[in-house]
């Protein structure tokens, strides 16, 4: 079975508030089974790659009960745009 991905791309435009949310996500994207793939870019604009073991694992932290409130932090520091993906077996 391919594994799945949550892929994003994050454009600061608050950077002073972002840190906060990056911490309180870091559990919400390892519950189930996530890892840190791939960051390329700067600080302030960049591509994150999560990776999991399967599709539905990828969903299941998109859907995470506790992403929405974590999501309205982020959208008030930073634009954003996130995908979930079937990744490459």
């Amino acid at each position: 079975m391919p594994r799945g991905d949550i892929i994003g791309h994050i454009t600061l435009t608050a950077p002073d508030s972002y840190p906060g949310s990056v911490w309180k996500g870091m559990p919400i994207l390892r519950r189930p089974g996530g890892q840190a793939q791939a960051k390329v870019g700067t600080i302030n604009d960049r591509d994150v790659v999560n990776g999991y073991p399967n599709d539905e694992a990828a969903l299941a932290a998109y859907n995470d009960p506790d992403r929405p409130e974590l999501a309205e932090m982020r959208h008030r520091s930073a634009e954003r745009v996130i995908m979930v993906v079937e990744g490459a077996e």
